[in-house]
């Protein structure tokens, strides 16, 4: 019924992007949505189901073929995740791993690292993470402790991160690390260190409110060694390669945002049909329309601009902006949405058993990590007054 309303989305239109879109909707349904509630009492999901979606073809869509990719553009992984969401699947990290790491490796990596590790993530048989946040900070990633020492073949790494999605199923880590220590404004560099390295081991994974499925815990590094060739780029250029980077994460938490409000729009549309109160349908009470209309317009604008966002992308013509606005917005609104939708649920809606209390838990987050939104504020308030700053910035 929410399709009726909503305008074809030129995007994904295309017969293979239908076929593709077929196929996610299958392997959600087949090989999924039974599996949730075990995966949420065990803190995290099975490899296999990695393993399968790597079968399918669905892991890494665009990285070359080359590299075991599937040579396609970002509008289908864009796709990937805002099916995921729109069933409020949440436990495989898919896009952390193919839309962050592999593309940190496919644009910075040596021929040897993208030969060993995009292939191996492609198929699903190697997970990887990303080890960024630390304890004392957050979003200020420039704060990083984690320490790589310069010992001649290779760096000695200690520290630690935390709330890292896919961190304890993941077989490598891509770990930002300082270096170049007692210098002013020490560099940042970004190290590929493998799971299994002496010294390197990995916390039980956090109770959280939501997103139970996916496994996020704590990264603890003692002395471990990592082999020069594991050096991601240049030494010293991590932060750099992080804020370049950055945009692409913030639009797939958008992403999933959009998804997720369609959703619980799509939930709440057949609940509220079906649903008797006072001897009609609750989507017979003019409230009823009138908060889903202002949902569904909502969903309808936000999809209009990350769709723009999503071609802006694969022309790699992103800018940081833009993402922040996304990602500020869309999860602004999926939050003021699926509150609605719930409402609409009753005292049904509070029940762990409908998908519309996990999408409530599941969404909070989305206003956190990538970057608070807080953050998204400023940094789209510096692109606004960015004359202003650089004037302030070059009196001082």
């Amino acid at each position: 019924m929410l399709q009726n309303v909503l305008l074809e989305r030129e995007i994904y239109s295309s017969e293979e992007h239908k076929m593709t879109r077929k196929m996610i909707q299958d392997f959600i349904k087949n090989e999924m949505m039974d599996k949730l509630e075990e995966w949420e009492k065990n803190g995290m999901v099975s490899r296999r189901i990695w393993e399968r979606a790597g079968e399918l073809g669905l892991l890494c869509m665009d990285i070359p073929m080359d590299f075991g990719g599937g040579g396609l553009d970002f509008s289908f992984n864009a796709l990937f995740i805002e099916e995921l969401g729109k069933k409020g699947v949440s436990g495989p990290g898919f896009s952390l791993h193919s839309d962050v790491v592999a593309p940190y490796i496919l644009k910075y990596g040596t021929e040897a690292q993208k030969i060993k590790y995009l292939p191996q993530m492609a198929s699903g048989k190697m997970i990887t993470s990303l080890g960024m946040t630390e304890p004392d900070c957050g979003s200020d990633l420039q704060a990083i402790k984690t320490k790589a020492v310069d010992n001649g073949d290779h760096y000695l790494v200690n520290g630690q991160k935390t709330f890292i999605t896919n961190g304890f199923m993941s077989d490598m880590s891509l770990v930002a690390v300082k270096t170049n220590h007692g210098i002013e404004n020490e560099g940042i560099s970004l190290l590929l260190i493998e799971s299994g390295s002496k010294g390197f081991e990995k916390g039980v994974p956090f109770k959280k409110i939501g997103m139970k499925a996916q496994d996020t815990c704590e990264l603890f590094f003692d002395d471990v060694k990592v082999p020069k060739e594991n050096l991601l780029g240049q030494e010293g250029s991590g932060f750099k390669i992080m804020m370049t980077e950055l945009a692409r994460e913030r639009l797939i938490v958008a992403l999933n945002a959009i998804g997720g409000a369609e959703g619980a729009i799509e939930n709440t549309i057949e609940y509220t049909s079906t649903r008797t109160a006072f001897k009609q349908p609750i989507a017979g009470f003019q409230n009823t329309q009138f908060k889903l209309a202002e949902c569904a317009s909502q969903l309808q604008i936000h999809q209009a601009f990350l769709d723009r966002c999503i071609k802006l992308l694969s022309e790699h013509k992103l800018t940081a902006e833009s993402a922040s606005m996304a990602k500020y917005s869309a999860t602004e609104m999926y939050n003021k949405v699926v509150d609605e939708c719930l409402q609409l649920f009753g005292g049904y809606g509070y029940m762990w058993d409908y998908p519309i209390a996990r999408m409530y838990a599941d969404n909070r987050v989305a206003r956190i990590y990538a970057g608070t939104n807080e953050i998204m504020k400023v940094l789209i308030a510096r692109g606004l007054f960015r004359e202003l700053f650089q004037g302030i910035k070059n009196k001082s």
